[in-house]
């Protein structure tokens, strides 16, 4: 199938990650899908802490920056050209794109748990280039078709929303369940999001900042607690207070020592501690509180089998990730966005790659 790229559209901009601190903008070439894939003009792609750490620090741990690499994995467009194999779509399509897509048929990935596998490719991990860019190719099988009412903004909002989702299955969030969120960043929120949707009766949500804990109410929170400087149990204490007993689900969304140990303390005896959060590779926590009470602790790593729900939460209006986004640059202007993100400014910060189309 031809592609529709007119002349005076053929450079494709991308954002690319030379070494620490070394962020270009370059033109490459525009890649050509193979059978199974599809060629995508890139609509809205947001940024993410990972984004902005790679760029800092050139890695995240053993994944270590070796060579250029294109950032960017929060991503949607419009599908260009299809691959010969490929029977689901076709030119014209919007679709949200999940970043990791296993690279073979390995014991994880029949066992429905992909996000797993060693091998996997995920965009911008190294040494795997991501979507931030005018024209990306991918597997056409991580390819979603959005409704019409979903925008493109909240089919790039699915790869952090998913991260709420899989947090939320992984602690068994269902109808009536009282949870408690640390951390009211991006992640968080969307935890709050999914909590609601999941059927979450009371939503603890603690965060330093007043200004995320606001939008956390607005987003939903029934208790925005601003954290001060008590100890972990003095903050569990509080949870306990404002619910009236401890929540069956803690979901961790900072990584900081201190808050999973109040993660550990606030958790009633039989429930589920959720660390989604990434900090040090070693952390002090109480867990022989945690083992004689039969607090499960449960790790994440990214998500699985999301994109579908998230599709059908955002359709039905169940989920509302709309005022998440409050930033917007033209991918001309990325590098400004990155700073923006790494300053901490608002919740979500979102760069537009088509350049004929710049709306939500």
């Amino acid at each position: 199938i031809s592609s529709p790229i007119t002349e005076m559209d053929q450079d494709n901009l991308s954002v690319v990650l030379h070494s620490a601190g070394n962020l270009k903008l370059e033109n490459r070439s525009i890649p050509e899908p193979g059978p199974n894939e599809v060629l995508l003009r890139m609509h809205s792609v947001g940024i993410c802490g990972s984004d902005v750490h790679y760029w800092q620090h050139g890695r995240i741990g053993d994944f270590v920056l070796k060579k250029p690499m294109v950032l960017g994995h929060e991503a949607s467009g419009q599908v260009i050209k299809v691959g010969s194999e490929v029977k689901h779509l076709k030119p014209g399509d919007r679709v949200a794109v999940e970043p990791g897509v296993p690279r073979e048929m390995d014991e994880f990935f029949k066992s429905g748990r992909y996000n797993l596998s060693p091998t996997i490719f995920f965009c911008a991990t190294p040494p795997d280039d991501g979507n931030l860019c005018r024209y990306y190719v991918h597997n056409a099988n991580f390819c979603y078709k959005l409704p019409d009412n979903v925008t493109y903004e909240e089919g790039a909002l699915i790869e952090p929303l998913s991260v709420g989702i899989h947090a939320c299955r992984r602690g068994g969030v269902s109808l009536g369940s009282t949870v408690f969120i640390c951390g009211a960043g991006p992640i968080g929120l969307v935890c709050l999001l999914v909590a609601r949707a999941m059927g979450a009766s009371r939503v603890v949500i603690s965060d330093l900042s007043a200004e995320r804990l606001q939008k956390a109410a607005e987003l939903g929170a029934d208790f925005p607690l601003q954290a001060q400087k008590e100890s972990p149990a003095e903050l569990a204490a509080k949870v306990q207070g404002l619910l009236g007993c401890l929540p069956e689900v803690t979901i961790e969304c900072t990584g900081v020592e201190s808050c999973i140990q109040t993660a550990i303390y606030a958790t009633r005896s039989g429930g589920v501690v959720v660390l989604v959060g990434l900090g040090s590779e070693m952390a002090n926590i109480p867990l022989l509180n945690a083992a004689v009470r039969e607090v499960d602790i449960r790790g994440i790593f990214r998500y699985c089998n999301t994109w579908p729900m998230a599709i059908t939460m955002l359709a039905s209006g169940k989920v509302n990730v709309k005022p998440l986004v409050t930033h917007r640059f033209p991918l001309e202007q990325a590098l400004e966005a990155f700073e923006t993100t790494r300053q901490g400014l608002g919740v979500k910060v979102m760069l537009k790659c088509d350049k004929q189309d710049q709306s939500p």
